[in-house]
This record gives structure tokens, sequence and C-alpha cells, in this order.
């Protein structure tokens, strides 16, 4: 008989644990998720057992994680907010309800860890030598991670480069590039002309992560992978690309407002946090998924226009007349 397991979802209305929980579920797993507000969000995902709670309360934590077998922490400061005061208490009670449990802890990783000493080529074991507040965080949250490894906890954490997908509001691409809710009539791009950047399509992403799961018996303590994702030599490819998917091929492409952006930051916290993380759009910074491949076989690839039609479709960018020519498209071929 195949028990179920259970997979508790930290951060369940955000773009990487809403598609990671869907990827679990979709393997017949359990799906809790948390959240303050549980009855203004369970619509959401219908199927899933929502429960309430704070990631930043430890009992709130350590109750949703009854007979949990999985915490997926993918759990963040809306808008970059008190990182500082936030970010390692929430890691600390879900080590604590993953060690009362006997849960892994899976953590989507980012690359903020990484200086500039680390590129172009990052690997699971290139150092982390970061040059931000943020980075300094995330490599502390990882410490802290590798020490609950060591007194039993597992962790696997599966690290990529900048999120884009159907159901993520807090992304470049959905806040810097293009404006939700509206037809794409330009597109920012916030790198330098030639400058190579990595993309990660999140349904991609999950299925990743559910994979990798489903190989527990072949995981260490702690584990950690990089996922490669969409990698353009030239970043700003993604926005001609944007623009072809949308059906507006000649609307203008826009330098980024770094200056601007600088000079507001005293006044707007999340313009000071985006500030931040400008070093990585001006040098390429790739992930090197070989350990990844090798312990797979392949990595999820959806392709780059039809993840792009998908991410569009889902932050409402697309018009109704652009949605029924692709479809008309598709059922011809067909």
């Amino acid at each position: 008989m195949t028990l179920t397991r259970t997979a508790l979802i930290l951060g369940a209305t955000g773009g990487a644990g809403y598609e990671t929980a869907r990827a679990l579920r979709a393997r017949g797993w359990q799906i809790r998720a948390m959240h303050r507000r549980p009855d203004a969000v369970s619509c959401l995902m219908p199927e899933a057992d929502w429960v309430e709670g704070d990631a930043m309360k430890a009992r709130d934590v350590l109750m949703a994680a009854t007979n949990a077998d999985l915490i997926v922490h993918a759990v963040n400061p809306p808008g970059y907010r008190n990182w500082g005061k936030l970010v390692l208490p929430m890691i600390d009670n879900t080590i604590a309800a993953a060690q009362a449990n006997g849960a892994r802890i899976v953590l989507p990783g980012t690359v903020y860890n990484y200086g500039p000493d680390a590129f172009p080529l990052l690997r699971e074991t290139s150092a982390q030598n970061p040059v931000t507040r943020k980075g300094a965080i995330r490599v502390e949250l990882e410490a802290r991670l590798r020490r609950a490894a060591e007194a039993g906890v597992s962790v696997l954490i599966v690290r990529a480069g900048d999120f884009f997908g159907p159901n993520t509001g807090n992304s470049w691409l959905a806040q810097g590039m293009v404006k939700p809710g509206q037809p794409v009539r330009a597109v920012t791009h916030p790198g330098k002309p030639g400058v190579g950047h990595a993309w990660a399509y999140l349904p991609d992403f999950a299925e990743t992560v559910a994979r990798l799961v489903e190989k527990e018996a072949d995981l260490a303590a702690f584990e950690s992978f990089h996922f490669n994702g969409h990698w353009l030599e030239d970043g700003r490819e993604l926005a001609e690309r944007v623009r072809i998917v949308a059906g507006v091929p000649d609307a203008p492409i826009k330098r980024f407002p770094w200056v601007l952006l600088r000079l507001l930051k005293p006044f707007v916290p999340l313009f000071r946090e985006m500030a931040e993380m400008q070093y990585l759009w001006k040098v390429p910074v790739r992930l090197d998924n070989t350990k990844l491949v090798e312990r797979l076989g392949s990595e999820p690839h959806t392709p780059m226009d039809e993840a792009l039609r998908m991410t569009l479709e889902g932050i409402k960018c697309l018009e109704p007349s652009v949605l029924r020519s692709q479809i008309r498209g598709v059922t011809s071929a067909a």
C-alpha cells in the first residue's frame, strides 16, 4: 500500500510555492498550504488543505507541519520589504518544524549569494562571497540550513536565475519589463546590451523540484542543484521575444531607468532593493546544471515563446485578439 505524502507549502500564493505545489500534487502529494488569511486565497488552489498561520510565528509553522514529509520554504517578504528582520526568523521556524516532524526542507535558491568572483558560471561548489545586504542574508540562511542538515534535518536547495511564469507577480519580467494587466506597448530591458542573462520558467523549475523529491532515496542530507533554465547570450533577446509573442514586433525596447531608481531609492523601499541588484544585470551570470542533468537525465524545458505566451497571458498582458489568433494557429496546425 502506498501512503499519501504530505507537503507543507510556505508561500503558496507566490510563484515558486504555487507552481511547486501543483507539480507535487500532480504526483499524488497531499498539499497543505499555510496563509494568514486562508479563506481569502484558498480559491487559488482549491485542491489544497489551507491552514491559518504566520511564517513568523514558530508555533504556527510547527502546527502546520504536523506529519508533513516535506516543507517547501518559498516564503519571502513581499516587495523585498524588511529582509533583515524577516528572512532569517522565518527559516529558523521552518527548520524547527522540519526537525520536529522529520521533514525535508526544499528551498528555491537565488544567485544573490554570489559575488563577481564567482561569475560568469555558477556551480554548486562556487564560493559565496556576496556584495549586497540581501546576498549576505541569503548566505546566512543557507548556512543555517547546512547546520540543520548536520543536526539531522534533510535539505534540498534548487537555485535558479530570474523567475518568470503565469503565476508570479514579484519578478523582473512582470514588474520591471512590462505592465501587468495592460497590453504590451513597450518593453523595458534592465541589462546592458550583449550581456547574457539566466531566466527560469517557474513551471519547469517546479517540475525539476518535484522530480528531485521523487528521488529522495538518492538525496544526501544536504543537497543543492543548479537549474539552467533559459540562458540568453544577449539578455535583450527576452525583450525581443516578448514583443513578438505579444504581437507587437515593432514596440520600442526601452532602457531601464537605473539612474532614476537610485535617485528615488531613499524614498521608495522597493526601488532601494531593486537598485541593489543592478550588478547582476551588468555581467553575464549563468548556472551550471551538470549535476542536475546527471541526476535527472535532463532538465525540464518549455520553449521560450510558449513560456512567454503563458506568462503574458497569466499577467493579463495579451489582448484578446492576440490570444484568438494564437488559438486559430494551433487549431489549423492540428
